[in-house]
């Protein structure tokens, strides 16, 4: 007697794609607007973000390579859905474009309409729509790089096969260039010199300016450092640079011009990765700012939401204070909340972390305990209290 013949398992049903709709209009497209009828026979990804999260930069840096390899099959779109104020400011979201070197197109959605058509609820979102216009996957958070390229890879085969796949150039139109000396500058320091040093992020250099503040001296590092950010002077002289997208420390000589690699592997850190030792073993993800605080450089490490040391009697590195969740949380240093971490400062005693996500400020005594703004060091508990403060990436002293 033959066997039953099995079940076919249930078809999923087919979503077509919502429109994409967005107020602020179009970005890198030379003023055109888009449609998905527009897009049509390619294999369309779109990358629900926001400039502020330092997850959705984690994405656009992996996307990279994607995009690249296959350029003539894939168009990926932005789309800026904001989580704060001032993230729904059109030329904020122009500026980001240009800062972070978004080479697709981008919508700036600032009443998150698409956002709320496509049922999204957390920042970095990916949704993938097969050259006939379908949903055919949706990922939340960071890490799905390979994923993603194996979906494409599967989408170009299957749609090859059956005529609906169009290659050729996508909808992307580079804005044009700005002519100035710096561009979206990190951060500046003063040199022994009287000269500043300046972290151009968005050209990836270092800008030695003259004691007047725009006489261009030197650049510094071209091909080394991808979208530098922190700066602080050593006591021996030379400055630790906080190179970001590297996932890296690097320790530049003002005297010689050399530049020497510190800490990172050029790997971000995920969940599982050890947290302390060899500081060239260990990963580091996103440090944005860098202190020279008891003969340790404090590194606000932004991409987990920590504050990290490194020791270079030791040349090792370690976590001082943040569990990796992400938010406002006051207590001990070690059971302490962060939110991406940005900028750090010091005085006498304490150090100061700015907090991105959280617009707040947090004291570290040198205990590693917290305390608050109002009262630097009258903490003996270790007791993290946090002050709200407006939205910037930076710390700095009056």
């Amino acid at each position: 007697m033959n066997a039953p013949a099995p079940t076919p398992a249930p078809r999923r049903a087919r979503v077509r794609a919502p429109e994409l709709i967005g107020k602020g209009g179009w970005l890198n497209t030379g003023g055109e607007e888009l449609t998905l009828a527009d897009l049509r026979g390619k294999i369309v990804l779109l990358d629900f973000w926001t400039f502020c999260c330092v997850n959705c930069l984690h994405v656009l840096d992996e996307l990279r390579d994607l995009e690249e390899k296959h350029r003539d099959t894939l168009v990926i779109v932005g789309v800026h859905s904001p989580k704060f104020v001032h993230e729904a400011e059109h030329q904020a979201v122009v500026d980001a474009v240009e800062r972070y070197e978004v080479h697709h197109p981008v919508l700036d959605d600032p009443e998150l309409a698409t956002w709320k058509q496509y049922a999204v609820r957390a920042w970095p979102t990916l949704v993938v729509i097969d050259p006939e216009g379908y949903v055919v996957a949706q990922h939340a958070g960071e890490g799905y790089a390979n994923a993603l390229r194996t979906l494409v890879e599967e989408l170009e085969a299957e749609h090859g096969a059956k005529g609906t796949l169009r290659r050729g150039d996508g909808p992307y139109v580079a804005p044009e260039p700005v002519a100035t000396d710096l561009r979206f500058p990190g951060k500046a320091i003063t040199l022994p010199s009287g000269n500043f040093l300046v972290s151009d992020t968005t050209r990836h250099q270092l800008v030695e300016l003259a004691a007047d503040g725009e006489t261009v001296v030197r650049r510094i590092g071209e091909g080394v450092f991808r979208e530098p950010q922190g700066l602080a002077r050593l006591p021996d002289g030379r400055v630790v640079v906080a190179d970001t997208v590297h996932h890296a420390l690097r320790a530049y000589d003002p005297e010689s011009g050399a530049i020497e690699l510190l800490a990172g592997t050029g790997k971000q850190w995920w969940q599982g990765s050890p947290t302390s030792g060899p500081a060239l073993e260990v990963d580091l993800s996103s440090p944005w700012d860098v202190a020279w605080w008891q003969g340790k450089v404090w590194i606000a490490m932004a991409g987990v939401h920590q504050l990290w040391t490194y020791d270079p009697e030791t040349k090792t590195v370690g976590v001082a204070a943040g569990t990796t969740n992400e938010g406002l949380v006051d207590g001990p240093a070690a059971e302490a909340w962060f939110a991406q971490p940005s900028g750090l400062a010091r005085r006498r005693r304490p150090a100061v972390d700015r907090g991105l996500e959280t617009s707040a400020l947090r004291w570290i005594d040198a205990d590693g305990s917290c305390a608050p703004p109002s009262a630097p060091g009258s903490s003996t508990s270790g007791t993290a209290t946090a002050t709200p403060a407006r939205r910037s990436s930076s710390t700095r002293w009056a």
